[in-house]
C-alpha cells in the first residue's frame, strides 16, 4: 500500500524521537499514512478500543518515528481447520500489515493445554502435545491466505511459558486474586450456578496476559468475548514496567444463519478450506442483512466504500442480490484463484438464474431412517417427509426452526419447485445417468440430498 509524506505537524515530534536514534534505525525508517487514514482502517468493524486514545497517541508515535507498531492476535490450535468467523482477527492484523505495522501471528500451544473456557459453562477436554502441533501446521499454512508470509512474525507461546519455573509462576499468579478471576463472566456464572471451576482454569487468563510482556505489545486482537482475558495483559505490561498494550476487540460474526455465531458444531459456518463451489453457494444463501456485516468483517473495503455500496442500493442504483454476488466473488477470490471464484459464480447463475443444474454441485445422501426424517400421512397414504428435518441433514439449515423460516421465505425448491408446507411426498426422478428412487432434491446452491 503506498505510503504518503509526514505533515509539517509532526516534524516537532519527530525530531524529539529521533534526537538519540542510531543511524542504522533511521536508515531503515519509512513513512506511513496519516493518523486519520490509520485510523479509518484499523477501526472499521471494530466493537471496542481501549483505550481510542492511547491507540491515537501510539500511532503518531509511530509515525513520528518511523518505527512500525507490534501488533499481535492468538490463536489456540485446538481444532484443525479455520472458517471465517477466524479470519475477522486476521483480517484486522492484515489492516495493520497493510499499514506498515509488525504483526505477529502467535500460536497457544502452551495454552491449548489449558483450553481457554471463555463462553463454557464445563471444563474444556485438554489436547495433548500431539494434536496441537498437528493442528498448529494447518493453522499456519491458512493464515497465510490472508496475511503475508514473509512480512508475518509466527511465534509459540511455548517459548516464554514452558520455561518459567515455579517461582516464576507463583510470582505472575500473585498479581491477581481469586475475586478478580471470578469477575469473569463465564466464571461468575459457573460459581453462581455451583458448576466446578477447575484450578488450571484459572491460570489461562494470566497466561494470554504474559504473552504480551513477552512480545511487548502495543496493540492486542480479540474477539468482544475475549475482553477479560485481553485485559490481564494490560495489568502484567503495567507491573513489569513496559507501556500498556491497546485492546481492539472485534465483534463475533454471525453465521449464515444470521443469529448464531458462526461454528462448525452449529452447522452454520464457512470453512476457508471448502470448495470454490461450496464458499460461494453458501454466502449467496445469507440474508440482505448480514451481507454489509460480511461486507465489513469480511473483505477489505473500506468503510466509506460499503456505506456509498448500501447507499446504490437504496437509490436502486445497485440491485442488492448483485451486491451479495459481489460480495460472495470478492470472499471466494479471497481462498481461490479468480477463476475459480468466477466458475463458482457461473454455476451459481447456471443453476438459480438459468434454472440449469450445476455439474459439480456436492451430494449428500440421507437414509429414510434417520430418526424425525419421516411422517405419517394426513390422509393415511404413504410417509411423507419433513421437509425442515430434511434441509437439517443436508447442511441447508442449522436447525429446525431456521429451515422453517426459509420455507416461510419461499427460499426453499423441491424438484425445481418453490414449496413452502412442512411435509413433502415422495418422488422419482433422474438426476444425470444416476436414477434414484424416492429422491428430493433440496438445492439451494450449497448441497443436493437424495433420500435412499
Amino acid at each position: 500500500m503506498p505510503r504518503r509524506s509526514m505533515g509539517r505537524e509532526n516534524s516537532e515530534l519527530r525530531s524529539l524521537y529521533l534526537k538519540d536514534m542510531p543511524a542504522s534505525i533511521l536508515e531503515e525508517m519509512s513513512n506511513f499514512l496519516s493518523l486519520e487514514d490509520q485510523l479509518d482502517l484499523i477501526t472499521k468493524g471494530a466493537a471496542e478500543i481501549v483505550p481510542l486514545e492511547a491507540l491515537k497517541e501510539r500511532i503518531s508515535k509511530s509515525i513520528a518515528t518511523g518505527v512500525p507498531m507490534r501488533i499481535k492476535a492468538g490463536f489456540d490450535p485446538t481444532a484443525p481447520d479455520l472458517h471465517l468467523g477466524h479470519t475477522v482477527l486476521l483480517r484486522k492484523l492484515k489492516h495493520f500489515q497493510d499499514l506498515g505495522h509488525t504483526v505477529i501471528f502467535l500460536i497457544g500451544d502452551s495454552t491449548a493445554l489449558i483450553g481457554d473456557p471463555t463462553g463454557r459453562n464445563v471444563t474444556r477436554k485438554p489436547l495433548t502435545r500431539d494434536e496441537i502441533a498437528a493442528n498448529a501446521e494447518t493453522y499456519k499454512e491458512q493464515v497465510f491466505q490472508i496475511l503475508d508470509r514473509e512480512k508475518t512474525e509466527v511465534r509459540y507461546n511455548s517459548e516464554w511459558l514452558d520455561k518459567l519455573g515455579y517461582y516464576d509462576m507463583v510470582k505472575l499468579m500473585a498479581q491477581f486474586t481469586v475475586s478478580q478471576m471470578l469477575e469473569r463472566e463465564d466464571f461468575h456464572k459457573r460459581f453462581n450456578e455451583e458448576q466446578p471451576i477447575a484450578l488450571h482454569e484459572l491460570i489461562y487468563p494470566i497466561a494470554q496476559g504474559y504473552d504480551s510482556v513477552a512480545l511487548e505489545c502495543d496493540v492486542e486482537l480479540g474477539g468482544t468475548d475475549q475482553k477479560f482475558n485481553l485485559m490481564r495483559g494490560r495489568d502484567l505490561q503495567k507491573h513489569y514496567g513496559q507501556p500498556q498494550q491497546i485492546v481492539l476487540m472485534m465483534p463475533i460474526i454471525e453465521g449464515l444463519d444470521g443469529a448464531q455465531k458462526m461454528s462448525k458444531s452449529l452447522n452454520n459456518a464457512i470453512g476457508v478450506h471448502e470448495p470454490a463451489g461450496e464458499m460461494y453457494g453458501k454466502l449467496m444463501s445469507i440474508s440482505d442483512e448480514l451481507m454489509w456485516r460480511y461486507w465489513t468483517l469480511l473483505t477489505d473495503l473500506r468503510t466509506s466504500e460499503i456505506r456509498a455500496m448500501e447507499e446504490q442500493v437504496r437509490e436502486g442504483a445497485l440491485h442488492p442480490m448483485q451486491a451479495k454476488k459481489n460480495l460472495a466473488w470478492t470472499i471466494t477470490r479471497g481462498f481461490h484463484s479468480e477463476e475459480e471464484a468466477d466458475a463458482a459464480a457461473e454455476g451459481w447463475a447456471k443453476m438459480f438464474q438459468q434454472r440449469g443444474v450445476s455439474e459439480d454441485v456436492p451430494v449428500v445422501k440421507v437414509s429414510q431412517a434417520e430418526e424425525g426424517l419421516m411422517a405419517a400421512a394426513a390422509d393415511g397414504g404413504a410417509a411423507e417427509i419433513r421437509v425442515p428435518k430434511l434441509l437439517v441433514l443436508a447442511g441447508l439449515a442449522s436447525s429446525t426452526g431456521e429451515a422453517t423460516r426459509k420455507l416461510a421465505e419461499n427460499a426453499v425448491s423441491l424438484n425445481g419447485e418453490k414449496i413452502s408446507g412442512r411435509t413433502c411426498k415422495f418422488a422419482y426422478f433422474a438426476i444425470g445417468k444416476e436414477e434414484c428412487a424416492g429422491g428430493v432434491d433440496v438445492n439451494r446452491g450449497q448441497s443436493r440430498s437424495l433420500i435412499e
